[in-house]
């Protein structure tokens, strides 16, 4: 299970204090959840394709409950979703598993995080796939881009731009959201990782406003 999804925290509770008393912050922990299942917010991908310009259909290979497929086909494409488990949306395959689709130009997806190295690497044995957009934990881009070798999966891979993503999405577990449970209060900053098949430059850093037009 990650440790990096943010941990949501219920609002302060309304009680009266006395002048001058600390406020006793009353809070609750969301269970991790066990398939690494978090829902980022809607705006996180709509942002994204309005910024970006992506190639041909798209494959969400990490689907949940399908925010990202929704929002690429809002923008025009034509979008795909699959996933490990059956949540309700697109079909129900293991990504790692699966061979050449020549169909596939672009894959987007917000992955298990402690996966995201493996499927950015097999995302790009597709050999039609031209593009690859990744959720990852903005703090853990320094161990991705290490000298470790055994922890440097960013340096060798083309990636062409980070978005970071303001303000902080909040992920909770889908199961919380599925529930009726609103996310608040997230702890841990994320961005877009975009890497493009042939491109060998410096990666660009960009800010994906959720609020700007």
């Amino acid at each position: 299970m990650n440790e990096t999804h943010d941990l949501l925290r219920m609002p302060e509770a309304a009680v009266e204090m006395p002048a001058g008393a600390k406020r006793v912050r009353v809070s609750h922990v969301w269970e991790k959840d066990p398939d690494e299942f978090y829902q980022e917010p809607e705006w996180c991908s709509r942002r994204l394709f309005a910024e970006e310009t992506f190639f041909g259909d798209i494959w969400d290979p990490c689907c949940g409950s399908g925010t990202i497929v929704r929002n690429a086909l809002a923008r025009g494409f034509k979008a795909y979703g699959s996933d490990i488990a059956n949540r309700g949306f697109g079909a129900t395959s293991d990504f790692l598993a699966m061979r050449d689709g020549d169909w596939v130009n672009s894959v987007v997806c917000n992955p298990p995080f402690g996966l995201a190295r493996l499927i950015l690497a097999h995302a790009l044995t597709l050999k039609r796939t031209a593009k690859i957009a990744i959720i990852f934990p903005t703090a853990q881009l320094n161990a991705a881009g290490s000298n470790d070798p055994s922890r440097n999966w960013i340096s060798g891979a083309p990636l062409k731009r980070v978005w970071l993503m303001t303000p902080r999405p909040s992920m909770p577990p889908g199961r919380v959201i599925a529930a009726g449970g609103k996310a608040a209060g997230g702890k841990v900053d994320y961005c877009w990782m975009v890497f493009e098949r042939g491109y060998d430059g410096r990666p660009e850093l960009r800010w994906l406003r959720r609020d700007e037009a």
